[in-house]
């Protein structure tokens, strides 16, 4: 068995490594270490070549000009302050630039970036020296330049296609998510009067979110309290009422199925914000709902709908209901009509009552199908800045406090970063937020019927 392994492993090597390279290669290929191209100007590919050496003047000129000094100010991330001095002869203050924390940080890592990208390009050109001298040993043919471009579009057709697709994903994804994160180790923020000039500060804000004495602390784990329960109320009681609902109007007895389903689905052509919208106007104090309930002798006061904690969170969660039932049962109709016929026929000749049939066919099976939507669902109601936002707007919120007691972790992060400007610490709660989503996903889903038993239902 080792030897068989052994035997695959040397038919994917790479004969052309870079280890192989570094070893095994020529003078010139060694002189392409420091001189990028050397050794495909050695073999007549001048114009590859060119463009490796080009590109290695690029960015030392690019180092030697801004690099060196990008990455020399990481580390302080700025120390001079913008100052004003009284000009006598024009009557004015004139002031000195100063450092931008922001932008230090920024270029800092982006230069970063750079210097990770050459270091691949490096590579790439030493093994591909090394491959140029490879094949000439053996006396096989060299690619001109122009056969090379033309097999980016025939066997090199999948890397030319992924270009594009990575580099946008690296510079306005992945660039600004690790900007974002490296804010969460300094003190960027109005506190202070940090929003100009900042300093890294390790890992003092996590120590404040976590800390149970301090105000942020308390909230932390009280908002990430509630977004759990949110999220588990909001996806499973949407989930479990969708599909109650897909049954009741697939059942054979159910009468115009598709006007039904039509009545439901048409409240999903209403645009989210506007239903949410009106809907928290109508639950106002001089709102619509308790207007008709004054009216009507039922009540005297008006019902606190967004003024009392209770009663705002179970709004909330039942008026979520209202906007996602009808898309839960859209998505597990198909699937319920798929669902094996002689099952149920079979559940009827045993004697099974209706609720037995559910518990022990419908619900396992829609859950094996549906387990990663459930997921999904999970994950998008932990994120359900819309929900929060349009109707409770996170209130109510404590006198003095950053946070409400229906805010979730994504819009008391908007609340920190845009109302209060604690950017360091919206910077922390976005990366336990992630973790949070992350941990959750993972394990939920390794451990289903879904992931472990693939073929259960084939």
């Amino acid at each position: 068995m080792k030897f068989n392994k052994k035997k695959k492993m040397k038919e994917f090597q790479d004969p052309y490594s870079f280890a192989n390279a570094v070893t095994e290669g020529d003078s010139m290929t060694k002189l392409s270490m420091v001189i990028m191209g050397a050794g495909h100007f050695k073999h007549k590919q001048f114009i590859k070549g060119a463009l490796f050496l080009l590109f290695e003047l690029a960015f030392i000129l690019f180092m030697v000009t801004n690099g060196f000094y990008n990455l020399s100010k990481l580390p302080g991330l700025g120390e001079a302050a913008q100052e004003g001095v009284w000009n006598e002869a024009k009557g004015i203050y004139e002031y000195s630039t100063g450092d931008n924390s922001l932008t230090i940080l920024l270029y800092g890592i982006a230069t970063i970036f750079l210097l990770i990208g050459f270091i691949l390009v490096w590579r790439l050109c030493v093994k591909s020296s090394y491959k140029s001298q490879k094949l000439a040993s053996e006396g096989k043919h060299l690619n001109t330049f122009k056969e090379d471009i033309a097999s980016l579009l025939d066997e090199n057709l999948a890397g030319l296609l992924l270009t594009g697709p990575v580099l946008g994903i690296l510079i306005f994804t992945i660039l600004p998510l690790v900007y974002m994160i490296s804010m969460a180790f300094t003190n960027y923020s109005i506190k202070g009067n940090h929003l100009v000039l900042f300093d890294w500060v390790g890992l003092k804000n996590f120590g404040t979110v976590l800390n149970f004495n301090n105000s942020i602390g308390k909230e932390f784990w009280s908002v990430l309290g509630w977004t759990l329960v949110w999220a588990v109320f909001a996806t499973f009681l949407n989930y479990l009422f969708g599909m109650l609902l897909a049954i009741l109007i697939n059942r054979k007895e159910t009468h115009w199925k598709s006007f039904w389903r039509f009545c439901f689905i048409l409240s999903i052509a209403v645009p989210q914000f506007v239903s949410l919208l009106i809907m928290r106007t109508m639950l106002q104090p001089e709102g619509a709902v308790n207007v008709l309930l004054k009216n009507a002798g039922w009540i005297s006061t008006s019902l606190p709908f967004f003024t009392d904690v209770t009663w705002a969170r179970v709004s909330v969660i039942v008026i979520n209901l209202w906007v996602g039932i009808p898309y839960t049962m859209m998505q597990v109709t198909g699937i319920l009509q798929n669902i094996p016929a002689e099952l149920y026929e079979s559940a009827k000749i045993d004697g099974a009552n209706a609720f037995v049939t559910f518990m022990k066919i419908t619900l396992p099976y829609m859950l094996f199908v549906t387990t990663p939507y459930l997921i999904t669902q999970f994950t998008g109601n932990v994120n359900n800045f819309n929900v929060i936002y349009l109707l409770s707007g996170g209130d109510p919120t404590p006198v003095g406090a950053t946070a409400g007691k229906t805010d979730l972790l994504v819009t008391w992060l908007y609340k920190l970063t845009i109302d209060k400007q604690y950017y360091s610490i919206g910077a922390v709660i976005g990366i336990f937020t992630f973790i949070v989503l992350a941990i959750v996903a993972l394990v939920t889903y390794r451990n289903t019927g879904s992931y472990k038993d693939e073929e259960g239902f084939m």
